[in-house]
């Protein structure tokens, strides 16, 4: 049965499970973020011609990408988890200082309870269109 305390607890571990992924790709490692993508996650950003489906087509542009990316900051502003049963809605913006300059991001994290815990099953980054 769940406690008065457990979409609190979800809400904090999905930022959590954000952060850390995101510390990682700062540090030119997508990893973090494609072991708490799902097998069927969607991914769109305005760098893709069309939407990726799956972990393998994800997998294949994160390695790309691999040690290529260098943050030496980053700021996850005004996240916000909108909870429904096994799913999340993550938003939240991005701003990082780095190899790019400074990039100011919109981002969308949906997730999905499954028996391994919560798991991206789509991701959404859009440029704000203002660069720092």
């Amino acid at each position: 049965m769940p406690t008065a305390t457990q979409p609190v607890d979800a809400v904090e571990e999905i930022i959590q499970l954000e952060r850390k992924a995101l510390e990682r790709w700062g540090k030119g490692d997508p990893d973090g973020f494609l072991e708490v993508s799902a097998p069927d996650v969607t991914y769109f950003d305005p760098f893709v011609e069309r939407r990726l489906d799956g972990i393998d087509a994800l997998r294949k542009l994160y390695d790309d990408l691999r040690g290529k990316i260098a943050i030496d900051s980053n700021e996850m502003v005004t996240p916000s988890v909108q909870l429904c049963g096994s799913m999340a809605v993550l938003t939240f913006q991005f701003v990082s200082r780095g190899s790019e300059g400074t990039m100011k991001w919109n981002t969308t994290e949906v997730y999905r309870r499954d028996p391994q815990g919560w798991r991206i099953v789509h991701t959404h980054w859009a440029l704000t269109g203002k660069k720092g």
